[in-house]
């Protein structure tokens, strides 16, 4: 056991991180969705989940300004703004790490290199929001375990919580900070270790190795690379799993201890339990914020009959990320005019911690002039915009609203039929926006956001190379 680490070092480490048919689950033609407005807006008490599956590792996943959250906020606050723009910083920050991938930069600082200032910082302050989504799941790590709030990213490889004795900065969190003295099997990760090299960003103290990471707000954490058990659920333990143990964590909002990478790269909790799970997790993000989801390892459980299959694209410079081969939308049980190779300009990455779906210009502009087409009757119930979504509606006054269906298709013949939550962003009950965005420019890679994933067992097999949806995951 080792229970002491060498002093942090004084100087800051750089933590620049490298950047067909509308059909429902019956097989049945569909055009709209006659929906219940009450049922777009979350409720404020929480609504049970569905059963643990016994034989699958599965944790209880939840939005973090819902009343399933245990860190929710006791003032709540018109909190929209705020997910929309740090969602456009988000977007900003991958479209950043995968530019200078493409052009050799890697992203990642040297050991020899930490002490400069970097190029261009976004301020962030203790408290404010970090880009790394709004679900959360509670692990329990160290022996004997202790929880700690997370939020889940598959934009991100490393783990990480803050620690004690916190050298230089911890935010406010909800559960009581990870103390590595406390635990019988932590253990810091050597200078000279695989695992250290395996960092985007990484340093030395003492011989033992640091690591750093970024986010598109300008937040970071860095601190001692260590190993301890991680605990998924009681019964499901990772011995020596490697994680991030935060000394210097600056703007995470939200009262969550840190991040749960599950990134393509070596790093990640993916990567690291690959002998264990095969490579398999899969969740799936509820209907709204006072609903539960769930994410889960392992084949056992995770499949479902009505998956569908398409096939997983990956970069070899940018390894954290899942791609996959958008090729068309359909909105009314029409798929729009639109060339695949619009989509294939750029590539569409899924990514659990972007809200918003982002779609070339051209893409956009078609699927937005058609679903105004399909809210027609509405026409007189425009809405001002909000942030980046610009297609709003006021239904005040009705029990119901008939939205046009929309679908997306993917390579090997895949239609994707979205739910109503995964159609329209509900602002409030007098604001209902088309949840969908253009991206600035065709050269900007296609975002595949959380809201669109709404309600499906969203699958990822690493090994076999496919991501898979399953209609009515949760």
């Amino acid at each position: 056991m080792t229970t002491s680490s060498p002093p942090f070092p004084s100087f800051v480490l750089l933590l620049l991180v490298l950047l067909a048919l509308t059909v429902n689950a019956n097989g049945e033609t569909r055009s709209h969705h006659k929906v219940n407005i009450s049922s777009l807006l979350p409720r404020k008490v929480c609504s049970n989940s569905k059963d643990v599956i016994s034989d699958v590792t599965r944790l209880r996943l939840v939005h973090r300004h819902g009343p399933c959250s245990p860190a929710m906020r006791r003032r709540q606050s018109d909190f929209h703004a705020e997910i929309l723009a740090r969602d456009q910083l988000r977007v900003g920050f991958l479209r950043q790490r995968i530019a200078a991938a493409e052009l050799g930069g890697g992203g990642g600082t040297s050991p020899a290199s930490a002490g400069a200032a970097p190029s261009t910082k976004i301020p962030a302050r203790s408290g404010e929001s970090v880009s790394a989504g709004d679900y959360i799941v509670t692990v329990g790590l160290g022996t004997p375990p202790t929880a700690q709030t997370l939020f889940v990213d598959t934009g991100s490889d490393v783990t990480w919580v803050q620690c004690r004795p916190c050298a230089i900065s911890c935010h406010r969190q909800l559960d009581q900070l990870f103390a590595p003295a406390s635990s019988a099997t932590y253990a810091n990760v050597t200078c000279a270790s695989a695992a250290c090299a395996d960092l985007d960003v990484s340093g030395c103290s003492g011989g033992t190795c640091l690591y750093g990471v970024a986010y598109g707000d300008g937040s970071q954490s860095v601190g001692f690379y260590s190993s301890d058990a991680l605990a998924l659920t009681p019964a499901d333990v990772v011995p020596r799993f490697l994680f991030g143990c935060g000394q210097d964590n600056e703007g995470l909002f939200g009262r969550a201890a840190g991040i749960l990478g599950l990134g393509g790269g070596r790093p990640s909790l993916v990567a690291q339990t690959m002998n264990k799970y095969n490579g398999v997790f899969g969740y799936c993000l509820p209907a709204s914020a006072s609903d539960a989801g769930y994410l889960a390892f392992g084949k056992s459980g995770i499949t479902n009959p009505t998956v569908k299959y398409t096939n997983m694209l990956t970069d070899a410079k940018t390894p954290t990320f899942y791609f996959l081969n958008l090729t068309g939308i359909s909105v009314s049980g029409q798929r729009l005019s639109i060339l695949p190779a619009v989509f294939a300009k750029a590539g569409t990455l899924i990514d659990s911690g972007t809200v918003i779906t982002r779609l070339p210009p051209a893409a956009y502009t078609s699927l937005r002039s058609a679903f105004r087409q399909g809210m027609s009757r509405y026409k007189n119930k425009r809405a001002p915009a909000v942030s980046i979504l610009d297609t709003c509606y006021d239904p005040t006054g009705r029990g119901e609203l008939k939205l046009p269906a929309v679908a997306l298709q993917f390579a090997g013949d895949v239609s994707v039929n979205l739910a109503p939550e995964g159609i329209v962003y509900a602002v409030n009950r007098s604001r209902i926006c088309l949840a969908f965005a253009a991206n600035d420019g065709d050269g900007d890679v296609g975002i595949l956001g959380n809201v669109q994933q709404r309600t499906f067992g969203v699958i990822y097999d690493v090994p076999k190379k496919v991501i898979g949806f399953a209609a009515g995951g949760c």
